[in-house]
């Protein structure tokens, strides 16, 4: 068999050249083992250096280099062959007789012992590949002996009340196992005002700052028992009632710590100095970002109040005047501006991740389609609308009304970026995304997720534009044309829902936004709408907890309009007490935040004396409701702040027939 075959390469000289050459330039010794007897097909000069220059190929490891057998090798070799694992060797003591009746030599290697595997998986060779480390490590250990020295030295030469001890800007001193200086040079003066005999007379935990007297005491045990002390800190007491910061060097010997200490207080004053620098820049960011929120948050929320309450007001002369043809009219214009104010609320919580999240498993695909009518008209007949849909999409982890805002706002950017028409893609795919991917970004875990691509043949974005794309009220749309909302809104969404989010996109070219949303286990769920029209009570009692009196009034006065029997109460301690009652009550509706007990709370409270109680939560905000399946039990729901009375009169009813 040639060498060619050896190596699994057949006939394939070339190769075979190649690989000679690889091995003969590399400044590692390597070796290539084939078979469970560890048979040498290949060496190259830095192997052969290291064992001395013996004939080699074609000969087993224990009769190349039969001195290695008594010193485990074989077994790593026989151990690597059997279970196919990769063996790392970090100085490995060797001795080898490179001729014969040689002195043996003692050699220190780092080595790898890598299998190699055949298609089928099964190990057929070991590749041997290392440095030989015995004059770098006996380099670093004479230099550790040198430097360990050099300090003795000097501080012997210091004890001698030399130059070098009356001249050194550093404290130097011998400590004795008593914890008392009993010689000290001059700086000990200089730097903290104490003479010889002071030092003499005081332990050191005397001078120390009372906050170091525990650590130095530890630090000190070690260093009695042998361990040095390299640079360790702590606070020396001036004669003036100062602290110096002092970095120390103790070496123990002949019952004595041997000390240097260097002032170290100007340092750790620019340290300190720098952190304070550090923190009021991130700071200055934080106002500046908090700045630029508010700005634009108060543009749209002035713009709005001014809609509601000019509104208001016309409606209050025109009563006066008892003039009602104009009256539907204002009351719409107040109402429509009403809701505005709340969509942005929505936006700012969904930006913030603090929007109330009611995600259950979702049939992509579905939801995709479903809108294709709605995505078609915001289009416009100039811009081509594909869908590219997985037929095997996982059913997804999300909130479908928030998925479709999204969809909808990543619609109306792409159509904003073709002003002259175009074509505008969406695509679902299945997409695992493994630790290289997701170690590289923040906040993404690795797993399975549902990508729902945006993709547009627009104006697309500069890189300095793309940077900021999701930052909150930023927009390269004219003044009126947009909020700047959409894409940070996109993304705090995806970042609530356990998502991520990638834009690309290149000038000239187009833009594609991917949003990631995590993998349901369970089928996704197909939920019912509300009824269009308000469905009316039968008298039923429900009980109203709102701490907010405006809030209360309404609630309770649109279901009464309903024909339903309302309690109220203000919070948990007026509710109790009826909750504990033999009052019949069909239903509780409580806010989410009230003083004293949470609404989560009185619920629990509840059904503790009405196991079967439903329970409806309204909530402007509230932080332990954010995702609602983590928040609600069974015959739980929520309504999220600001609401139409229709939407809660048709939950109402439907919870109420529930029951049945």
């Amino acid at each position: 068999m040639s060498k060619g075959d050896l190596l699994g390469l057949g006939e394939d000289a070339e190769e075979l050249r190649r690989l000679r050459e690889m091995f003969a330039q590399s400044p590692r010794f390597s070796a290539l083992l084939q078979g469970p007897e560890h048979r040498f097909v290949l060496t190259n000069p830095a192997y052969q250096q290291l064992i001395g220059h013996r004939a080699v190929i074609g000969l087993c490891v224990e009769e190349a280099i039969p001195e290695v057998e008594s010193q485990a090798f074989i077994d790593l070799l026989d151990r690597v062959f059997a279970t196919g694992e990769l063996f790392v060797g970090k100085d490995v003591k060797i001795v080898l007789q490179r001729t014969p009746g040689a002195v043996p030599e003692t050699r220190y290697l780092d080595f790898v012992y890598q299998p190699i595997k055949d298609a089928s998986g099964t190990v057929t060779s070991i590749f041997v590949e290392g440095l030989d480390v015995t004059e770098r490590r006996a380099t670093e250990h004479a230099l550790r002996d040198l430097n360990a020295d050099l300090e003795k030295r000097v501080i012997e030469r210091a004890q001698a009340h030399g130059l070098t001890w009356q001249l050194s800007p550093d404290l130097l001193g011998a400590l004795n196992s008593n914890g008392y200086f009993e010689t000290s040079n001059p700086a000990w003066k200089a730097v903290l005002g104490w003479s010889e005999a002071e030092v003499a007379s005081m332990s050191i935990f005397e001078l120390l700052h009372p906050d170091d007297v525990e650590h130095t005491r530890a630090g000190f045990e070690l260093t009695l028992v042998g361990r040095p002390a390299l640079q360790f800190v702590n606070r020396y007491r001036c004669k003036d009632g100062s602290y110096r910061h002092i970095s120390w060097v103790g070496i123990q010997e002949d019952n004595f710590v041997y000390c240097t200490g260097r002032n170290v207080t100007a340092e750790r004053k620019a340290e300190e100095d720098l952190s304070k620098a550090q923190d009021a820049l991130r700071q200055s960011q934080k106002m500046e970002a908090i700045g630029q929120l508010t700005g634009g948050i108060a543009h749209d929320f002035n713009n709005l109040l001014t809609g509601i309450i000019g509104s208001l007001d016309l409606v209050r002369r025109r009563m006066v005047a008892k003039r009602s043809d104009d009256i539907p009219r204002l009351m719409d214009a107040a109402s429509t501006s009403a809701l505005r104010a709340a969509a942005l609320t929505h936006r700012l919580l969904a930006f913030a991740r603090r929007q109330s999240l009611d995600a259950r498993p979702n049939d992509i695909n579905r939801l995709v389609t479903g809108m294709e009518d709605l995505l078609q008209r915001t289009m416009g007949e100039e811009i081509e609308l594909v869908f590219n849909l997985s037929d095997e999409l996982w059913p997804a982890f999300a909130d479908a009304n928030q998925l479709e805002a999204a969809l909808l706002n990543l619609v109306i950017n792409a159509r904003d970026a073709m002003p002259t028409g175009g074509c505008l893609t969406i695509e679902t795919v299945n997409v695992q995304l493994d630790d290289a991917y997701t170690s590289l970004r923040e906040d993404v875990e690795a797993g399975a997720y549902v990508a729902v691509s945006v993709s547009d043949t627009g104006i697309g974005m500069t890189p300095e534009v793309l940077e900021k794309a999701i930052d909150p009220f930023f927009t390269t749309k004219s003044v009126g044309e947009g909020t700047g909302l959409g894409l940070s809104v996109i993304y705090g969404f995806a970042k609530q829902s356990k998502g991520h989010l990638r834009l690309y996109s290149e000038l000239g070219q187009g833009t594609t936004v991917k949003l990631y949303l995590p993998r349901a286990q369970q089928d996704a769920v197909d939920l019912k709408p509300l009824a269009i029209d308000t469905p009316r009570g039968h008298g039923e009692t429900i009980l109203v907890v709102e701490d907010d009196a405006t809030v209360r009034l309404i609630i309770s006065d649109s279901l009464k309009d309903l024909g339903y029997n309302v309690l109220t109460a203000s919070d948990a301690r007026f509710a109790i007490p009826l909750l504990q009652s033999t009052q019949a009550i069909d239903l509780l509706i409580s806010d989410v935040v009230l003083p004293h007990i949470n609404g989560r709370k009185l619920a629990e409270t509840a059904r503790i004396a009405r196991p079967g109680l439903k329970v409806l939560f309204v909530s402007g905000y509230a932080k332990d409701a954010i995702v609602r399946g983590e928040f609600l039990d069974a015959d739980m729901d929520m309504l999220s702040k600001p609401f139409a009375l229709d939407t809660l009169g048709a939950k109402v009813r439907a919870m109420i027939n529930s029951q049945a």
